[in-house]
C-alpha cells in the first residue's frame, strides 16, 4: 500500500511541475500588446532633444510633450483594458485544463499500468515469487521426467506408486486413479496400496463410495482387518447405502480401536454426530463445534430447488442424485432419477448419463 501512495505523490508532483506555470496570471506590458506606446515615448524624447537644440521654444515643447503624453496615457489605458479582457478567460481556461489534467492523467496512467504492467510485482517480493515459481517448475519437471520414464517402462510399479500421490497433489484425480491402479497391478495388492487406490476412486466420484471402490476396500480389509482407511470408507459406504445401523457400528468399532490422538478419530466422531450418535466430550475440546449433515442437507436442498425451477445440465442432475445417495436419502435419489428422465427426455446423452448414475448408485433395485 505504501508503494502506491509514493507513486501517486510522484505522479502528482510531476504533473504540477508542468502545469503550475500555466496556472499563473500574467499581465502583458504595453509594449507586448501594442507598439504605439513605444512610439509615443520616443516622440516625447525627440521633443525634449529639439527643445535643447533650440529648434522649439520652451512653451511649444511643453505643449507638444503634453499632447504626446495624453496620447501615451490613452494608449496605455486601452491596452490595460484589453489585457484584462483577454487575460481572465484565458486564465480560467488554463486552470480548468490544469485541473482536468491533474485528475485524468494519473487515472489513465494507473489504468494502463494495471492492464499492461506488472502490478503483482508490488505484492509478491521477487525472492518469494521466484521461489514459488521454482518450486512449481521443479514439481512439473519431476513429473515430466517420471512420465517419460514410465512411457518407456510402463511395468515399473514403483514409479506409478511414486507419481500417484503427486498427481493427487496437483489435482489430477483421474491420473492418480490410473497410477494407483497400475501400482496395484504391477506391485501386487497390499492393504495400504488398495486403501489409497480406493480413496482416489472416492475422490473422483465426489465423495461417493462406488461399488468398485467398495470392493477394493473389502479386499484391503481381507489383507489387514485393522486398516483404518479401508474400514472408514466401508462404514461410509454402509451409510450411503442406507444401512445406518451397520454404519454406526462400523464407526464406533473404528473409533474404539483407534490409538489416542489418531488423525482420523475426529472425522469419525463427526460422522457419528451426523448420524445422531452422541460422543463423550474430550478434555480441552468442550467448545469444539460438531459437524453434522445439516450443512450438506441445506446445500442439496438449494441445488434441488434450482434444478426444479430453472433446470440444469445432466451433470447437475447426476450430482443431485449422488448427493441424496451420500445422505442416505435413497427415496429422494430415486425420485430425482425419474424427474431427471422427464426433464431430459429429448437429450439422449443426458438420459444415458442419468441411467449410468442410477446403476452406479444401485438405485435400480426396489430399495436400499
Amino acid at each position: 500500500m505504501v508503494i502506491w501512495i509514493i507513486l501517486l505523490l510522484m505522479t502528482a508532483a510531476a504533473v504540477m511541475a508542468v502545469l503550475w506555470p500555466l496556472s499563473r496570471h500574467r499581465t502583458p506590458t504595453a509594449e507586448q500588446l501594442d507598439p504605439d506606446t513605444q512610439f509615443y515615448r520616443e516622440q516625447i524624447a525627440e521633443i525634449e532633444r529639439d527643445r535643447e537644440r533650440g529648434v522649439l521654444l520652451a512653451s511649444e515643447a511643453e505643449a507638444a510633450k503634453a499632447e504626446a503624453g495624453r496620447r501615451l496615457l490613452r494608449a496605455t489605458g486601452m491596452m490595460a483594458d484589453a489585457s484584462a479582457t483577454l487575460g481572465e478567460p484565458a486564465l480560467r481556461r488554463r486552470r480548468a485544463a490544469s485541473t482536468l489534467a491533474l485528475s485524468v492523467i494519473p487515472i489513465i496512467a494507473l489504468a494502463l499500468y494495471g492492464a499492461y504492467g506488472s502490478p503483482q510485482l508490488l505484492t509478491h517480493p521477487p525472492r518469494e515469487r521466484a521461489e514459488g515459481q521454482q518450486g512449481s517448475l521443479d514439481l512439473v519437471t519431476a513429473v515430466s521426467q517420471i512420465e517419460a520414464h514410465l512411457a518407456q517402462n510402463p511395468q515399473d510399479g514403483r514409479g506409478w506408486e511414486v507419481v500417484a500421490p503427486v498427481y493427487l497433489r496437483m489435482g489430477r484425480i483421474e491420473d492418480a486413479v490410473k497410477a494407483y491402479e497400475a501400482a496395484v497391478r504391477y506391485l501386487g495388492p497390499s492393504a495400504d496400496r488398495l486403501s489409497n487406490y480406493g480413496e482416489v476412486m472416492v475422490l473422483a466420484k465426489d465423495g461417493l463410495v462406488s461399488s468398485e471402490a467398495q470392493k477394493v476396500f473389502e479386499q484391503a480389509v481381507e489383507l489387514d482387518n485393522t486398516s483404518p482407511k479401508a474400514r472408514y470408507y466401508l462404514a461410509v459406504a454402509a451409510e450411503q447405502d442406507g444401512r445406518l445401523d451397520k454404519a454406526k457400528q462400523a464407526y464406533a468399532d473404528l473409533l474404539a480401536s483407534s490409538p489416542e490422538g489418531a488423525p482420523w478419530a475426529e472425522v469419525v466422531k463427526q460422522r457419528l454426530a451426523g448420524l445422531g450418535v452422541a460422543q463423550p466430550v474430550v478434555a480441552g475440546q468442550e467448545n469444539a463445534p460438531q459437524i453434522g449433515a445439516d450443512d450438506i442437507a441445506r446445500m442439496v436442498s438449494g441445488l434441488a430447488e434450482r434444478l426444479e425451477t430453472q433446470g440444469g445440465s445432466p451433470d447437475e442432475w447426476a450430482r443431485l442424485i449422488r448427493s441424496y445417495a451420500v445422505l442416505g436419502q435413497h427415496d429422494k435419489a430415486r425420485a430425482t432419477v425419474e424427474r431427471a428422465r422427464q426433464v431430459l427426455a429429448q437429450d439422449d446423452a443426458g438420459l444415458k448419463a442419468i441411467d449410468a448414475t442410477a446403476r452406479e448408485l444401485k438405485l435400480t433395485d426396489a430399495g436400499p
